[in-house]
Order: C-alpha cells, then structure tokens, then sequence
C-alpha cells in the first residue's frame, strides 16, 4: 500500500479545521508521555530524515531502522512542525492499525537509536518510567482548575507545570524516594520551612558581588557569636545529614542545628529554587531531574557572582535601553568549607550545602504588574489561571494578535542586544522568563533570570575572562557561533514558538499572522541596528537551531554539550506569503509499509 502524504514539517491547516485545544479535559499520563516522546522523534529523527507526513489528519513517523511505522491523530498541524497529537498512538500491523502502549512506545525508541548509534542506553526506558511516574502523580493530585481564580497569581503560575517540557524525552524524570517528591514538589503546592544551620565564621565559604549582598541570608534568623546562618533545603539536609565530616562537625559545636525556620519558602518550576516572598535561593539538590543532577557545582556558586559584578555594567545598559526589561541577578552565595582529607574544604559538602543569592521580585516590578512564568502562560494545556486562554479569557483573534505584538516588543529587542551589543547570550527559554501583565492580563513587563545559562563571546571579554580562574572562566563562554544557536533557541523556538502555539490553538487560523508579527519585531530591530549578518540570514530564513534533548539524553551528554538539529524556518517572507523558492511542494509519497 503506497499513500500520498504531505511532509510533517508543512503547514495543513486545511486538513483539520478544528480547534487546537483539547476538547475536553487533561490527557492520561500515558497520552502525555507517549506525545512526548513523538514530538522528540519528529524533531530529531524522523523528520530530519525524512520519514513523517501527515494524511487524513494524523501523523506518520516511521522508524527506519527498526521498521515500524506509527501514527496518531492531529489536533492541529503547525508550521515548524510542532504539531498538536490527540489520542492513543498505533502502529500499523500488516494492513490494520493496533494502538500500543506507552511503555512498547519507549522500546521502539530505545531499539531504533540503539541501531542508529551504534551504542546502548540502559537507563533509558528506566528514565522514561520515572517520567511516567512523575505525570501520573501530578495528575493524582488535587488541583483548582483555575476557573475559580479571580486573578493570575505568580507562584500558582510556578507550580502549574504537569506536563514539563513537551520537546525533552523525559521531563519529569527524577531521582530519589518517590514518597519525598510530594512534600517538596512544585506541581504539588508544596510549601515548607527552610533547615537553619549555625556555622562558625571561618567554615563558611562565601562571595558576594557588593556588601551587603549576603543579607537576605542574615536576616532570616539570629545565631550566637562566632556563627554565620547557613540555610539549608530539607530534602537536601536529610541527603547529606549521614556525612562523616558533618556529623562530627555538628558533633563538636562547629555547627549547630538550629531546626526549621517560621516562614515558608515555596519551590519554583525548577524545583531546588525556592521563594520567600523576599528573595529566592538556589539550593543545591542532589536528585537528578530530567537530564542533571541539580547541585550548584563550584564554579558555578563563583560564576554566579562573578557574572553579576561583570554584567552590572551591560545590565545597566540594557536596562536603560529597555526599562520594561530587567534580569534578576545573583549577587552572593554561602556555603559550608568543611575540611576534607587533604585539608581542603570538602567539595562534596561545598557543593551539596551552596545556596545561591537571587534578587527578590520587589526591586524591579513595577506597581500593579502580576509577575507569571512563561513557561505556565504557554503551556500546551489550561492548567492554571496563567494560561493564554484564561489571560484573554475568550477574547478573538484580533485581541491575542494585540497581545502578541506587544509581548514580542518587550522579549525580543533587549535579548538581541545583549548578543549583538555586549557579547552577552542570554538564556530566555520559558523557565527563565517572566511576563508581567497588567490587571488586564495585558504583557508590559519582562524579567529574565537564571545566570546560569548566561554566557559571555570571548571576543567581546577577552580582558574579563583572562582575569577569571580558569574553572570559572571556562564554562561562562560561548563562542560567538554556539551562543547565537543558544540565543536563537531558547529565544524562538523554545519560548516564542510554544507560546505561539498556546496561541494558535485559541485560533488556529492565526498561525500565520502570529508569525508575521514574529518577522516584524526582527525586522524593525534590524532596521534600527544595522541588521547583523546573523540576523539577516534569520530573516531570511535559514533554518533555525533546536537543542536535540532526546538524542543528548541518550548519549549522557551534560546540557552544555547538547547538538542541535535544523528545523525549517516559518520567518522567511515567501513561506508567510504562501510561496516557495525551492521551485517544488513539500508533498511526497512514501510506502507505508
């Protein structure tokens, strides 16, 4: 049986006229895992190669080397290719389809890379099962449909995420006793203490970027004299407490168990970052959540800093250039320098006891304006009062156009100077960036956050560096080429084509206006700066870069060391215009059997 399909990465809208949201409800976790893990192949393997189309509104992805063929039903196709799936995935058996279950999903995945590479993954399907676990919990759990809210709340937004990253194999993968997750997870609401260690002066490690810096740690409790506060995550405690050099340490007096503290600190979408309605800080975690195990290594508590005192010059700029931008920045850490054998401090507690400073929201939100994670505001699904369709809260296509445009005004322009400007890459892929809306839901205020993705070109802070311990130094770089790959990822296909999507889905017929809107923002910041080679290839279409998770995962590679694969650009003029300059259609046939 040969069919004629069209190519997974073209736009056939025509082909499925309803909307792109769900019709009713949340999918099963065995729905939501299973879509994952087919956005992860069409992006990754079989769409670069060439083996997915769409018909009759479902997607095909073949599996070459493992010779399987799937397919599964469209809500809505997409013009980057990142389509909307409903329903159960099958597999075709001679000339019927039978739908298989996640799990057999997972082990085609593992056969076809296994073939593919050359090599094995044994944690793989394990990963992929713990992921499954983590949706199945978050979905297990009680939660206000945000019907009820009144208004979009900050934290509400950081803890709506169930789903996690819908392009990452396993995004709620994790480490650790499973009956620990709901006491300290954010899709659960959790809220608790901090853990409150007195250590004496001379076993704490510590920079700060200015005096002062450190305070917001100070000040959550009095300790004797001779002591510095130590705060401490309590999952994190009770991971470490059995150390032989701290329990001897709090044995003799060196430290000193002051117990939890009275108020609360709520964890973040990223889990180990929590908020005291003050400051947040970066705790150490020594749990591994989708790809890393989530510890502030060395040279990332000093990078922190470091970056901080060397951005303030950019930050500054930027934020006069752009006043209704900030970043939030890390201005100090602490941490425990107990020694070890050799008589240096224990890098293993220096690590798994470092807390990194944040700035708290008050010092760069304006007055009436509703901080909201972006990732919750795109989320594929409604599920909380940050979502797209609760902040238009039904309101048409020409109000979520508005919208869009005045969003794009305030994400694009301050992230590409710092590129182009300063030799700064910054990092806003959805976890990063917060939207700040008005009382109308309305976009008017943008910060940016997490210092640890930020990297600095070589070329434009060769000085800087050179005066950097190379540990230091090393890992805040990209090379001029790697950091656009960054910045053009986690900028435009990470954040702004899922919001996008989250977009399209309220009117699918505004895809390609949303788009437009996309290619006027980069064309009105080229036109007033010069349009840079790299942004006018970007506008002309050349395709643009998506971090590979799925094959990165399966190679055990650090995050830094992520490839990327090309996906086709809908920012060229002639593909918003409808037409083509590669003189064919993107229709093919292929067998499908």
């Amino acid at each position: 049986m040969t069919l004629p399909m069209r190519l997974a990465q073209s736009s056939a809208h025509a082909e499925l006229p309803h909307t792109g949201l769900p019709d009713s409800g949340l999918p099963e976790a065995d729905d939501v895992v299973a879509h994952t893990l087919l956005n992860c192949l069409l992006r990754e393997v079989s769409g670069p190669e060439h083996q997915t189309a769409v018909a009759d509104g479902r997607l095909l992805l073949r599996l070459p080397r493992a010779g399987v063929l799937l397919r599964v039903a469209l809500r809505r196709t997409s013009l980057l290719g990142a389509h909307r799936f409903t329903g159960p995935v099958a597999e075709q058996h001679a000339d019927e389809w039978k739908e298989l279950d996640w799990y057999r999903l997972a082990e085609y995945v593992h056969a076809e890379l296994s073939l593919r590479t050359g090599v094995r993954n044994e944690e793989f399907l394990d990963q992929i099962a713990s992921s499954h676990q983590g949706v199945t919990a978050a979905l297990s759990l009680p939660r206000d449909s945000g019907e009820s809210v009144p208004a979009p709340d900050y934290l509400v937004s950081e803890q709506s995420l169930l789903f996690g990253h819908r392009f990452h194999p396993t995004p709620k993968a994790r480490t650790g006793d499973p009956a620990s997750w709901a006491a300290y997870a954010p899709e659960a609401g959790a809220t608790f203490p901090l853990r409150h260690l007195a250590v004496r002066e001379h076993l704490i490690a510590e920079e700060r970027s200015e005096p002062g810096a450190a305070d917001p740690l100070d000040r959550l409790r009095p300790v004797p004299a001779g002591y510095r506060l130590l705060p401490a995550h309590p999952w994190q405690y009770g991971l470490l407490h059995d150390h032989p050099a701290l329990r001897a340490a709090l044995a003799s007096g060196d430290i000193l168990d002051l117990g939890t503290g009275d108020a609360p600190a709520t964890p973040t979408a990223s889990v180990r970052t929590l908020y005291d309605g003050d400051t947040f800080l970066k705790f150490s975690l020594n749990i591994r959540i989708t790809n890393c195990l989530r510890k502030n290594a060395a040279y990332e508590l000093s990078g922190a800093v470091a970056l901080t005192r060397l951005l303030d010059p950019v930050l500054t700029d930027l934020a006069a250039r752009f006043p209704d931008s900030a970043m939030l920045r890390e201005p100090a850490y602490r941490s425990l320098a107990l020694p070890g054998a050799d008589g240096r401090p224990d890098i293993g507690l220096l690590e798994g006891f470092g807390v990194i400073v944040r700035d708290g929201l008050d010092a760069h939100l304006r007055p009436g304006v509703t901080p909201l994670l972006a990732a919750a505001v795109a989320d594929e699904y409604p599920t909380g009062s940050a979502h797209i369709s609760r902040l238009l809260d039904g309101a048409g296509p020409q109000a979520g156009l508005d919208w869009w445009t005045a969003y794009l005004r305030l994400l694009l322009p301050p992230v590409l100077a710092a590129y182009f400007d300063h030799g700064v890459v910054l990092e806003p892929h959805l976890q990063n960036v917060l939207i700040g809306v008005d009382g109308d839901g309305f976009p008017v205020q943008v910060l940016f956050r997490d210092l640890e993705g930020t990297k600095l070109v070589p070329e434009h802070h060769a000085a800087t560096l050179a005066a950097l311990p190379e540990d230091v130094a090393a890992p805040m770089t990209y090379d001029a080429e790697r950091g656009w790959d960054r910045v053009i990822y986690c900028l435009l296909v990470n954040h702004v084509a899922e919001l996008l999507a989250a977009l399209a889905d309220l009117h699918p017929q505004t895809e390609t206006a949303l788009w437009e809107r996309v290619r006027t923002v980069l064309r009105e910041y080229a036109d007033d700066h010069g349009c840079p080679p790299r942004l006018s290839a970007l506008l002309a279409g050349v395709p643009l870069p998506a971090k590979a998770n799925l094959l990165t995962r399966w190679e055990r590679k650090a995050d830094r060391e992520a490839g990327y694969v090309r996906l086709p650009s809908p920012l060229a003029e002639d593909v918003l215009s409808g037409a083509s300059i590669h003189g064919t259609d993107r229709t093919e046939s292929w067998s499908a059997r």
